[in-house]
């Protein structure tokens, strides 16, 4: 495949669906993972079922999908039991459980599978990526049409996997917040885990063999945290996950075929492309989200000290009225006080003028009644604090204008009638200034 030419909707098209399938289905419960602090589970198991391929292929002397599948996923299961025991048991960390387990059965694999090298085709590059670009070759007839295997096995773990989101959500939601709770109202939080296991389990060894290792548990982990950090409502989050999933899917096939032409290679691997743009949807949702995004934090911040900056050019203004009565102030003797850009101070002195605080003037600009009551309240807070700090915190007086100058910004009428209550309604400031009074 080296470009648009080469799309086929008969070959390509599966692919994506058997993609999209798999990366649906490990998000699903991917999500109750990530809650539980369990994310890296899926990993473990996808490295553990290597023991049970092999021990299945010994027994049934074949390379058939179902023996294969059947020893997996009670490997599978079976690490998710040991890893819940060694944590009881040895009262460890989850992540040290899994890490000693799927260690374990993972070098147990690789010898079983050293053994049977001259009998059964598996090499790292199966266990890493898969073979998701053969996934068109292999398929079996329904209903009179050729549908690829791996679709129809995928297809099947998915419905399964929603079913089991969609008839236990309440169950599953309790039990990944509150354990103790969910026991309590009737049903066993425990058995709800082993379930959880159980789904993660059969979805990896489903997918093992089509996407690999790498896709599996990048789709057990990423699309969920992508979607975590877009909301923090369950359900939401869920529904997000599976679009996240599907689009990693679809964008991955699409730049596995057209990305490497475009810069002169011949093909990359589908299911790490696949990884890959999971990896960056949630390196843009790292950026964008509402809550925690890196470009949100930005522009809260920069609006945070744009409100401190302006909050202190009326307190500095009321400052300067305080010694001479309505004398007009330029932005430049502003900036030099508060050693802020001049154009900044103009800027936002700007925006006092459209707000009624401040007038200019020939000279200035020089605060109204409604920018005397705001700077009142800001002056106010200051010396309230300052007072406090030292009567009840026992700060030296040389140290407190600081920390008071932090404080104030976000000092309300409740905190101030508090402070006053609690020195005793002071008529000045530790320095010898007059507190204003509080506007009725």
């Amino acid at each position: 495949m080296s470009g648009l030419e080469n799309w086929s909707w008969a070959y390509d098209g599966w692919i994506v669906l058997a993609g999209m399938l798999c990366a649906v289905a490990a998000s699903l419960p991917g999500n109750f993972l990530l809650l539980r602090r369990m994310s890296l589970l899926g990993d473990a198991i996808s490295h553990a079922i290597l023991p049970g391929l092999a021990v299945a292929f010994f027994v049934s002397e074949s390379r058939s999908s179902w023996p294969m599948f059947l020893g997996a996923v009670i490997v599978g299961i079976l690490t998710a039991l040991f890893t819940e025991w060694i944590r009881n048991f040895g009262d460890v960390d989850e992540g040290a459980s899994m890490g000693v387990v799927f260690t374990t059965l993972f070098a147990i694999g690789l010898v079983l599978i050293v053994q049977a090298a001259d009998h059964v085709d598996l090499d790292p590059g199966c266990v890493l990526y898969g073979a998701i670009e053969m996934t068109p070759l292999d398929t079996l007839n329904v209903a009179g049409q050729p549908i690829p295997r791996v679709v129809i096995v995928l297809g099947a773990v998915t419905l399964v996997n929603l079913l089991f989101v969609v008839l236990f959500f309440k169950e599953l939601k309790l039990s990944a917040f509150d354990p103790a709770l969910a026991t309590s109202v009737g049903f066993s939080a425990r058995l709800m885990h082993y379930l959880l296991m159980v789904i993660v389990a059969v979805t990896a060894v489903a997918s093992f063999e089509t996407a690999g290792n790498i896709l599996v548990v990048a789709m057990f982990v990423v699309p969920p945290a992508t979607a975590f950090l877009l909301t923090e409502r369950l359900g939401v989050m869920i529904f997000c996950s599976a679009i996240i999933a599907m689009l990693s899917a679809g964008l991955g096939h699409l730049s596995a075929v057209f990305l490497p032409h475009a810069f002169g290679f011949q093909s990359t691997s589908t299911s790490g492309m696949m990884a890959l743009c999971a990896g960056m949807l949630f390196f843009v949702a790292s950026l964008v989200s509402p809550r925690n995004g890196v470009i949100v934090r930005i522009v809260r911040r920069q609006k945070l000290a744009l409100r401190i900056l302006s909050e202190d050019l009326i307190a500095l203004l009321y400052r300067m009225d305080e010694r001479a009565r309505d004398s007009a102030v330029s932005p430049q003797k502003l900036s030099a006080v508060l050693r802020s850009h001049t154009w900044l101070a103009a800027w936002l002195m700007n925006r006092h003028v459209r707000t009624g605080h401040v007038i200019p003037s020939e000279s200035g600009y020089r605060l109204t009644e409604a920018g005397r009551q705001l700077g009142s309240v800001l002056v106010r807070s200051h010396r309230l604090w300052e007072q406090y700090l030292v009567s009840e915190g026992g700060v030296a007086v040389d140290r407190i204008h600081g920390q008071a100058e932090k404080l104030e910004h976000f000092t309300n009428r409740e905190l101030r009638d508090r402070l006053d209550e609690i020195t005793a309604a002071p008529a000045t400031d530790p320095h010898g200034s007059r507190i204003p009074s509080e506007h009725k």
